[in-house]
């Protein structure tokens, strides 16, 4: 045997057992024979490089350095769950989805894990990336560290498709965590809080091979691909083993919302006998086809739903309320706790959300409350212990002035939050505002963070987001820890923000109630800030999906003089305050604003191809057919009860080729 034959023998080898042992926790030769191999393997490509595999075995000991772990977009969005709390949430979630739907619905059953959510991207079988959740849309690679988590198959075996992504959550196994608290402990060490933030803060340590001392797990659960060789979620678990991944199992196939109930009941109760932290189930619609039909909000899935656990709760004693201002001049009360320890974390603050919730409650400084961590990432007071309250205490007095500029703070008509009004006056509204410019999902300006954005607004070197763009580097030279190559990276961070799409900018202005869907909206329709600027709240409510909220803000912002001169500075910096010709380029007004519900199966194009198709030749997309409608799109497998609705309603019922005659 030659030596590339002897090395590619004890690759598949050492591959082989890793499974038996991590995936299927069968091992079949010791401990000792398999670090014996595996150094036999390391000593072999050392001294043959011509033979290198970079998803070889040896790369589960680490020992690759990421300085920067470089960003990267998703292909297919990573989307947040929708919570739900109880058997009437579940039902009302169902009755949704039978409104969308025909036919019968299936759900599985999955455990909600918690720990650090991962997208691995595989190629010809082989792992190509794994990419942090980041924000959903983009996030950080992690591949390296990845690569050393014994559980992530690095080579495939069995009926993969040529190019696919695979999704998960990698957790810290509760004896693991003990064992590095131990030993940090017996170190001299603080020892960690709580295994989840463990799991995630380890995919971003520099030094793979500290990566690969911490006992981390990988549990798949969710596949996408264009095509996808199974029709169901419990399929796609199954195939999922036999590739080689780890997959719970515990999922389990459910045929009513009664059966659901059932398995949330028994794994609240026996969650405690699981080896890693679980917070809940994952309801999800098993059909892939239904799947599709039901499509997305503009956060969630409608096919999936977290059912949450009841939340930890403690009590501690409420020392005082204090207010924050935030970016858009809200006032929020928060709560200064005695610390305590609440789901593995100690909490010392709670919002207390407005004065209506502290009228209701009762809340006051010196009370004995109740806090709890549920849905929120943010713990709050649920309630106070009357029977441990002094008797001369007062009830609490809402603030009447801004905590920061000391403004008379306002509150309008049918609106639960205070304000206050002076926009250009108040310290944290200046800050929160071009925190919120710079921020992932809007300028995304790199080498520039929140604390740094502080600096400079109390140095006086910036008052708004547009004065960053006259920054230099002599400028920023001087501040606390700024170093020559960081400054250098601030501006070239800035320089190239300006390479940033309309719809993102339009979202960093941080107008009002526009959030990063209603920009894309906004975007899409008037495609320049001009045209929007000169819109009238009755053009704006007549762009869909736009209310009388949004269009009377977006209003009042390109009304107020000082907006429209960052606007006109923000141009001659030259950043994008218009769709680009590249996007103008594919869209048209073929469609004319008509609506159009997509049902069934397509083979020309995806569905969601299709949909696309639709919007960017001016239509709209619907998922239910009503009086709206214009027309129906119907592929393969069209629902029944959707074809006699939309025959009742009198809609077109049109074909896939149809429609793109339409278009073409």
């Amino acid at each position: 045997m030659n030596t590339e034959e002897q090395i590619n023998q004890l690759r598949e080898e050492l591959r082989k057992h890793n499974y038996k042992y991590y995936v299927l926790d069968k091992p079949t030769i010791s401990d000792f024979e398999f670090d014996q191999k595996l150094k036999q393997l390391q000593k072999l490509e050392e001294a043959h490089p011509e033979f290198y595999d970079a998803n070889s075995p040896i790369l589960r000991v680490g020992g690759e350095v990421t300085k920067n772990f470089e960003t990267v977009a998703h292909e297919h969005r990573m989307y947040s769950l929708a919570n739900s709390y109880s058997k009437e949430d579940l039902e009302d979630w169902e009755k949704r989805i039978k409104k969308l739907v025909d036919g019968t619905v299936e759900y599985v059953c999955e455990l909600k894990y918690d720990g650090a959510s991962i997208n691995l991207t595989y190629e010809n079988g082989l792992l190509k990336r794994a990419v942090t959740r980041g924000d959903g849309f983009q996030g950080d690679d992690v591949t390296t560290n990845v690569k050393t988590i014994n559980s992530v198959p690095l080579k495939l075996k069995g009926d993969f498709p040529e190019k696919f992504e695979i999704r998960g959550e990698i957790i810290l196994p509760f004896e693991g965590f003990a064992k590095m608290n131990a030993q940090r402990v017996e170190a001299g060490e603080e020892p960690y809080r709580n295994p989840r933030n463990t799991a995630s803060g380890s995919l971003k340590l520099q030094d793979s091979s500290e990566v690969a001392k911490r006992p981390l797990e990988c549990l798949l659960y969710s596949i996408k691909a264009d095509r996808l060789p199974f029709a169901t979620q419990y399929e796609c678990l199954e195939k999922a083993r036999d590739w080689g991944f780890k997959v719970p199992e515990v999922a389990k196939l459910t045929k009513s919302i009664d059966e659901v109930l059932k398995f949330v009941d028994y794994w609240d109760t026996h969650r405690h006998d699981l080896p890693y932290e679980t917070d809940g189930v994952v309801i999800k619609v098993n059909s892939l086809y239904q799947q599709e039909e039901l499509g997305y909000t503009a956060k969630a899935p409608r096919w999936a739903m977290a059912y949450k656990f009841k939340a930890e709760q403690v009590s501690t004693k409420l020392n005082t309320i204090t207010y924050q201002v935030g970016r858009t001049g809200a006032i929020t009360p928060v709560a200064n706790l005695e610390p305590v320890e609440l789901a593995g974390t100690i909490v010392k603050r709670a919002s207390l959300h407005n004065a209506d919730q502290i009228e209701k409650l009762d809340v006051r400084e010196g009370d004995t409350v109740f806090v709890e961590k549920g849905g929120e990432i943010i713990p709050k007071i649920i309630g106070v212990d009357f029977t441990q309250r002094d008797p001369n205490s007062n009830p609490t007095e809402y603030r009447a002035t801004c905590p920061e500029c000391d403004t008379e703070l306002i509150r309008n008509e049918g609106e639960a939050q205070h304000y206050c009004p002076n926009t250009d006056g108040c310290p944290p509204q200046i800050i929160g505002r071009i925190q919120h410019f710079i921020s992932r999902k809007a300028m995304d300006i790199e080498g520039l963070g929140g604390e740094t954005v502080a600096l400079l607004v109390n140095n006086g070197l910036i008052n708004n987001y547009t004065d960053l763009y006259e920054l230099t580097k002599k400028d920023i030279l001087p501040l606390e820890r700024m170093a020559e190559k960081s400054a250098e990276n601030l501006i070239n961070g800035i320089e190239a923000s300006k390479q940033i799409p309309f719809e993102r900018v339009l979202f960093a202005l941080g107008i009002r109630y526009v959030g990063e869907t209603v920009a894309k909206k906004l975007a899409k329709h008037y495609k320049s800030i001009d045209a929007l600027s000169s819109a009238t709240e009755e053009q704006l409510i007549s762009v869909d999906e736009i209310g009388d909220r949004i269009a009377e803000s977006v209003v009042s912002f390109f009304a107020s003089e000082e907006n429209q001169h960052i606007i006109e500075r923000l141009k001659n910096h030259g950043l994008q305050l218009e769709l680009s010709a590249e996007k103008l380029a594919n869209q048209t007004n073929k469609l004319n604003g008509d609506t159009f519900v997509v049902s069934g199966v397509f083979y020309q194009v995806s569905r969601t191809e299709l949909k696309k198709l639709i919007e960017d030749n001016g239509g709209k997309v619907s998922s239910s057919i009503s009086g709206k409608t214009n027309y129906v799109v119907a592929g393969d497998k069209m629902g029944p009860s959707k074809k006699t609705k939309a025959e009742n309603l009198g809609v077109p019922i049109i074909s896939e080729d149809d429609f793109l005659n339409m278009i073409a």
